[in-house]
C-alpha cells in the first residue's frame, strides 16, 4: 500500500470513527511502528493545512480526530440553524482557567483562589466533560482533584496543556517605595 492510500485509509477511518483515534490503533490497522504512524500523520495535517480545507486534523496526546476548522463556524451555525453556540460563563471560564493552570487542583483551592463557591460550575464543566477527577488527597475528606481533559485541549487548540499561554505577573512595586 502506497503512502497515498495510507492516507485515504487513515482519513476514512478518522470520518466513521468522529471521536479521537489513537496512533497506536492506527498503527494496528497499516502495519507501521508508532515513529511511521506520526510521520504519516503529520504529513497528512501539513496536506489539510496547506490545501484549507474544510477540515483539520486536530492532534492530543498521540490521538487523531477529524474537526470543522474555526474559521467557518458562522457557515456551520447558518447551516445547522444555530444562531449562537453554547458557550461557557465567564464564571465557568474563570473556573475552568484556574484548573488549567494549578491542576490538580482542589474544589477549596478554587474557591480560595476566586472568592466565590464553584459547586455548579465544576458541575457543568464536568458535565460537558472540560474537567475531570484526577485524584484524591489523602487527607480528612479526601477532597477531589481536578485536572483539565483532551476534550477541553481540542476545544481550546491545544495538543497539549504545555501550550497554555503564560500568565502575566502583577508588576511588584519597587522596594523603598510604597
Amino acid at each position: 500500500m502506497d503512502e497515498r492510500e495510507m492516507m485515504a485509509v487513515v482519513e476514512s477511518i478518522l470520518f466513521v470513527s468522529g471521536d479521537p483515534v489513537d496512533a497506536r490503533d492506527i498503527g494496528k490497522i497499516l502495519d507501521l511502528d508508532l515513529r511511521l504512524v506520526r510521520k504519516l500523520m503529520k504529513k497528512m495535517t501539513d496536506c489539510y493545512n496547506f490545501e484549507r480545507r474544510g477540515l483539520q486534523i486536530v492532534t492530543v496526546n498521540d490521538t487523531f480526530q477529524l474537526a470543522t476548522r474555526p474559521e467557518y463556524s458562522s457557515h456551520i451555525e447558518k447551516y445547522i440553524g444555530q444562531e449562537r453556540s453554547q458557550g461557557l460563563s465567564q464564571a465557568s471560564l474563570e473556573t475552568l482557567a484556574v484548573i488549567a493552570y494549578r491542576q490538580p487542583v482542589t474544589k477549596a483551592d478554587i474557591e480560595a483562589i476566586r472568592g466565590v463557591k464553584c459547586d455548579y460550575t465544576i458541575t457543568i464543566l464536568h458535565n460537558r466533560g472540560y474537567i475531570q477527577e484526577v485524584a484524591r488527597l489523602d487527607t480528612p475528606g479526601r477532597p477531589i482533584l481536578y485536572g483539565t481533559t483532551d476534550l477541553f485541549l481540542r476545544s481550546f487548540g491545544m495538543s497539549d496543556i504545555d501550550e497554555l499561554p503564560p500568565l502575566e505577573q502583577p508588576e511588584q512595586p519597587e522596594p523603598g517605595t510604597s
